[in-house]
């Protein structure tokens, strides 16, 4: 047992104070952003590493190597910096740099505004607000189809937008997380099995697939969790996890699809149009229920309650390795 020192004090909050910092305002457009920043260097870096005397898929290989190693060194850098002026600063930061990696507040009233059209049974306006959160072409989406693809959305953001980036954390501090969350940005935004990415993208992508091979598998014990609060049962969850988890284009993104078609009996996943193609999907809980426009506000419940528990257990964790005297993150 290690002393109760300020610096102890310090970590152990950082990780609850960046959930209620997002939890509290979400992802306000007139603040900055790191993870708009990176996309503005991907633009800006993507025709540089196109214009390699190497083949493409080499070229995106370096490119998304290169970007998450600046992403992790210029963030460490900075976090080192801000503990040498003062442990009140350095711990500030942290807690603002971690709030940048994760994503609750800000989808669920995304979520919940694509719901509130569909209620007032507006489709434009509810197509006009689904395409702010999803990749794919919503204009011939029925109000079904447009449930479904916003109860996708909210099940995958949970890993892109909570497990995964707190799990890097708990290993390796805010400068992780924000390295983790290049690794997603990169494949949301060239990791495409288009033309124009099918080779420059390819690394990028398997690269976001290895990355959250483990977290997407853990999510489904805290959705499970969430469901133990909402149905009073998660045999469904797991019954579905494990049927349906590979039941997608994705190694990873079905296992949470999955998890939340079994908690609220839905049938997810089906062909899907990006970009002018169209991607055959399987289907994901496929002898359940259609999804409809009320699935979309248990889905924001399951998941912010899915968040809870998986914030609460990593901040356990890292507690009990504070109070060892070991695995701190600076």
């Amino acid at each position: 047992m290690t002393e109760l020192t300020l610096n102890n004090v310090l970590v152990a909050v950082i990780l609850p104070a960046a959930f209620i910092l997002d939890m509290a305002i979400g992802d306000p457009v007139q603040l900055p952003h790191p993870i708009r920043w990176m996309g503005k260097v991907i633009e800006l870096a993507e025709p540089v590493f196109r214009r390699l005397a190497f083949s493409l898929s080499v070229s995106g290989g370096l490119m998304a190597a290169v970007l998450v190693i600046i992403t992790w060194l210029t963030s460490w850098i900075v976090l080192k910096l801000s503990y040498l002026i003062h442990p009140f600063f350095g711990s500030g930061l942290s807690a603002v740099m971690l709030f940048y990696a994760i994503s609750v507040r800000s989808l669920a009233d995304a979520a919940a505004s694509v719901w509130q059209a569909l209620d007032f049974g507006n489709l434009n306006l509810a197509k006009k607000r689904l395409r702010y959160i999803v990749g794919r072409q919503v204009d011939q989406l029925d109000e079904s189809g447009i449930s479904r693809a916003t109860v996708e959305t909210v099940a995958e953001n949970l890993v892109d937008g909570v497990t995964a980036p707190v799990f890097y954390a708990l290993l390796g501090g805010p400068a992780l997380a924000l390295a983790y969350k290049m690794v997603n940005t990169l494949d949301s935004m060239v990791g495409y099995k288009n033309n124009r990415y099918i080779e420059f993208g390819r690394w990028s992508a398997k690269l976001d697939d290895a990355a959250n091979y483990l977290p997407a598998r853990l999510t489904v014990l805290v959705i499970a969790a969430g469901s133990l609060m909402l149905t009073h049962c998660c045999k469904n969850t797991f019954l579905a996890a494990r049927r349906d988890g590979r039941n997608h284009t994705s190694p990873n993104a079905g296992f949470a699809e999955a998890a939340f078609a079994g908690t609220l009996g839905i049938t997810l996943g089906g062909p899907n149009t990006y970009h002018g193609q169209q991607v055959i999907k399987p289907y994901i809980g496929k002898d359940l229920s259609t999804c409809r426009p009320q699935h979309i506000p248990m889905a924001c419940d399951l998941m912010i309650l899915s968040a809870i528990f998986w914030i609460s257990g990593c901040w356990l964790i890292k507690l009990m390795f504070i109070f060892r005297g070991s695995w701190l993150w600076i």
